[in-house]
């Protein structure tokens, strides 16, 4: 399987969640992309969903730059086993940064920050700030909820049909990879254009 990527980001919560595949899905995520040879680039947590992520493909033998605000750092949940982990003064300077290191991004499950992470790199990708692929990662329904947001959006006639190409949804992490290998930067996912 032939990849375009020297590193993909990852958004997904500080928490485990309720579901264990939430977490089973985390760790296999961060093994696939040590495998790779794709570097992790995520929110520099060692908590959640995000530790998982990168203890996995840390013991996998990968690379992980992660990328925290300061006064998260100061509340000690920074991972101390990533190579590389970049400090930013806020949360936005923090996707800023994220954006600018990745050349795709992935969502797995999460909370309302995780959400507000992927919300904004397909507003961008919708405003030709740039144009990377992005991959919804559903695990057990977990990106069913924004879908349908999104969805509710062209419904309502806030959103262009076309919008549903900004993005492509993989059914579970095992598909995540396979995914990303057939979406170039620069091309979109299918999608019904009106």
């Amino acid at each position: 399987m032939q990849h375009h990527y020297r590193a993909v980001a990852v958004f997904c919560g500080s928490r485990v969640g309720a579901d264990p595949r939430h977490a089973q899905a985390a760790e296999l995520l961060g093994r696939r992309l040590a495998e790779a040879g794709i570097r992790l680039v995520y929110g520099g947590g060692r908590i959640g969903l995000m530790g998982r992520i990168a203890d996995a493909c840390l013991a996998a033998g990968g690379t992980v730059t992660g990328v925290i605000p300061t006064f998260l750092a100061r509340w000690e949940v920074a991972h101390a086993g990533a190579q590389e982990m970049i400090e930013v003064e806020s949360m936005h300077a923090r996707k800023a940064r994220m954006a600018e290191l990745a050349d795709a991004f992935v969502m797995l499950p999460g909370g309302l920050g995780t959400l507000d992470e992927t919300i904004e790199i397909i507003t961008w990708r919708q405003l030709r700030l740039h144009d990377k692929p992005i991959v919804l990662c559903d695990v057990a329904g977990s990106a069913q909820p924004l879908i349908a947001a999104i969805e509710a959006a062209i419904g309502a006639g806030f959103a262009e049909a076309s919008a549903r190409s900004l993005y492509a949804v993989a059914e579970g992490a095992e598909e995540v990879l396979p995914l990303l290998a057939t979406l170039r930067p620069g091309t979109r996912a299918a999608a019904a254009l009106t």
